[in-house]
């Protein structure tokens, strides 16, 4: 896909490095990207999405792409939702209809920054909807105690460091309403949340739910570009 010509147009958002690609039109998605991204990415699925009929809207969340430096900005769930509101007021002054892409942390982003704003429809891919459950397999993976966490107030390990005011954050605000239609891309063998976790939001919230077995999170092997992208296809 990315050998498509698509036109594309460099922005910065209240100071957020961002990108609209395709041609003119009156809809557009905003594309959240996960972690160890960045808003050029986005091409593949704004390919699919110029053929569609739509517009796509991507940007740097903190600490990727050209913030990558900029560590005063954590990427987290509180400057993570401030950035994606701003993205989202850009859009709907700038287009008639808006919808949304998330992938991993950009979809649990999205979940607490976009759940009462009119937005069309969602897709997310390997979404992160239930962040407790991944620090408590985090801290079970690399022997960190919740007593430690605490007192310790942030612990290291080899995938995120993990912080206790973080933590609590996401004890205190589960996803409870989620009233926006959504179709999924979940691959069987994914290590951050377990199909369960995901069956489990799909049902409560009616999500169109895609399983590929034996498919890792990133959807990065041998064949894995394929099936996003006819998923791209079906459900854009």
């Amino acid at each position: 896909m990315s050998k498509n010509i698509i036109e594309v147009k460099k922005l910065s958002i209240g100071g957020i490095p961002a990108l609209t690609w395709g041609r003119e039109a009156d809809k557009a998605y905003i594309h959240v990207h996960g972690k160890m991204s960045r808003k050029e990415f986005a091409e593949d699925f704004a390919v699919i999405a110029e053929e569609k009929g739509y517009q796509t809207l991507s940007f740097d969340l903190p600490e990727h792409g050209e913030r990558a430096n900029d560590h005063e900005c954590h990427c987290d769930i509180w400057n993570g939702s401030r950035d994606l509101k701003l993205i989202a007021g850009y859009a709907f002054e700038h287009w008639r209809s808006v919808c949304l892409f998330g992938s991993s942390l950009g979809a649990f982003f999205s979940l607490h920054a976009y759940r009462r704003l009119p937005i069309a429809k969602c897709l997310f891919q390997s979404p992160i909807v239930d962040m407790e459950f991944l620090v408590k397999k985090m801290m079970k993976q690399f022997g960190i105690t919740e007593d430690e966490l605490r007192k310790k107030g942030e612990a290291s390990n080899p995938v995120d460091p993990l912080r206790w005011d973080y933590y609590q954050y996401v004890k205190a605000n589960p996803i409870t309403a989620w009233d926006i239609p959504t179709a999924i891309l979940y691959g069987g063998k994914d290590w951050f949340q377990s199909e369960e976790v995901i069956q489990k939001f799909a049902q409560a919230h009616g999500c169109d739910l895609t399983v590929s077995p034996g498919r890792e999170h990133a959807f990065m092997g041998d064949g894995d570009e394929k099936i996003v992208n006819d998923w791209y296809l079906k459900k854009i």
